[in-house]
């Protein structure tokens, strides 16, 4: 894909804004100098972001940005009171591209595409909330938007620099875990849209003052102003956000992915979709993925559980009285059996007795490492890299979109990793790129 390189007035045409942008090469960072971020996305999960970027010390708050002006966001504009406020992200870049390192992205799924890509476009790093995006195209072209910018890029599943990461990595290295051949992930909690009862998107009712609809909306479907899509709400439509996939599975599979080199699945089967709509995500879902072998590592599959209730079969290593959290995973190799929860939380080995035979042998994690926020941090200075970026935060993402299709459609779907298309189900298949953008919103998908 070409990089678009655009006139003033292309630019302005092609994005609707007022004023242009122009590509920037990267600003160089002195040692001690502080990473200059812009904020697109200051309420909810945005909030609790920007005071952790804030708790660094490594990171300058410049700008922020939230289509929604109410309380919401107040407390972080409180904090932050000499950075500029927009409520329009094209504009912010207009205006202050020069005077920014980096763009920390909290945005709804569905606004996660266009934001990430025009910052990239524009030469800065960037920090993405999980998932990446909302559909398995917009992943495919940011992955290859940070290989071509050369920027630092990081998405947001906090645990991938936590205890879990590096446990993982070198229980694998020092062969503790090898051949796994099924792992079984869930999370039980209730979801926003638990007890709604809509085949079709609300009307009739009037959006805030405070909040600019035409802005949240972005490159999603048209559609009115509703409670039940504001404010996280948006999780829970198909269109606009990955339901609890896209939400946990990042937090619970992402060392399973990465470490096990799953790659992309081959088969990606529905077997159990309670409740399931046309538009929202089904109350309930147990979906089955089939990694094939790699290499000298056996195949995978890999079952998804979510729902009030949906737990996975109890395991018969797990010892008496323990209790299946609501979310977490067991991971089944031909040797031992590893239980884990989310997040950094480390896996043990069950039972518990087992992991006090093998205690000897278990390497130990030594040494203080970055967290999440400060390896963004000082990957855009040039001081370490990235631990999930997008060529390994992507198709990880992918997977779950993959599994959203099959939420959402239903019965068994094959695919080819090799061109990586749908090959059973025609309306899947098309559905790998999502509704068709907005208009005036298609130059982001040549970007």
């Amino acid at each position: 894909m070409a990089v678009f390189r655009a006139t003033r007035r292309q630019f302005t045409k092609a994005l609707a804004a007022s004023v242009a942008y122009s590509l920037i090469p990267h600003r160089v960072l002195g040692a001690n100098e502080k990473v200059n971020v812009a904020c697109i996305g200051i309420g909810g999960q945005g909030a609790g972001d920007c005071k952790w970027l804030a708790g660094t010390s490594l990171a300058n708050i410049v700008a922020l940005c939230d289509v929604d002006t109410s309380k919401r966001t107040a407390e972080i504009r409180g904090l932050n009171p000499d950075a500029k406020a927009y409520t329009d992200f094209r504009k912010l870049f207009a205006e202050m591209a020069d005077q920014i390192d980096a763009a920390l992205i909290c945005v709804p799924d569905h606004s996660h595409f266009p934001v990430a890509m025009l910052a990239m476009s524009l030469g800065k790093h960037v920090y993405v909330e999980k998932p990446l995006a909302n559909t398995f195209r917009e992943t495919e072209l940011l992955i290859a938007a940070e290989q071509r910018h050369g920027v630092a890029a990081q998405m947001g599943n906090q645990g991938h620099s936590g205890a879990n990461y590096f446990q993982f990595k070198e229980w694998v290295e020092a062969g503790i875990i090898k051949d796994v051949t099924r792992v079984d992930a869930y999370m039980n909690d209730k979801r926003r849209w638990h007890g709604w009862d809509f085949d079709a998107y609300p009307t009739d009712e009037t959006c805030p003052e405070t909040f600019d609809w035409d802005r949240w909306l972005g490159v999603g479907p048209e559609q009115p102003y509703s409670k039940y899509l504001a404010n996280g709400n948006w999780r829970g439509w198909f269109d606009y956000g990955n339901g609890a996939f896209g939400d946990w599975g990042p937090h619970t599979l992402d060392t399973v992915h990465r470490f096990l080199e799953l790659g992309l699945p081959t088969e990606i089967e529905a077997l159990r979709r309670d409740g399931a709509k046309n538009l929202v995500f089904p109350l309930a879902s147990t979906i089955r993925f089939h990694f094939p072998a790699r290499g000298d590592k056996p195949p995978v599959d890999i079952t998804w559980y979510d729902g009030v209730g949906n737990l996975p079969p109890r395991p018969p290593e797990l010892e008496e009285g323990r209790e299946i959290e609501k979310c977490g995973k067991i991971i089944y190799s031909k040797e031992l059996v590893f239980k884990g929860t989310t997040h950094g939380s480390a896996l043990r080995i069950i039972p518990e007795q087992r992991m006090k035979d093998l205690a000897e042998q278990l390497p130990r994690t030594r040494g203080k490492n970055s967290n999440h926020m400060q390896n963004f941090l000082l990957a855009c200075k040039g001081e370490e890299k990235t631990r999930s970026n997008f060529a390994v935060a992507g198709p990880l993402t992918q997977v779950f979109q993959l599994g959203v299709l099959a939420q959402r459609f239903g019965g068994k779907l094959l695919f080819d990793p090799r061109t990586k298309r749908i090959t059973n189900h025609e309306l899947a298949d098309r559905m790998l790129a999502g509704p068709p953008p907005r208009p005036g919103w298609e130059d982001f998908y040549r970007l």
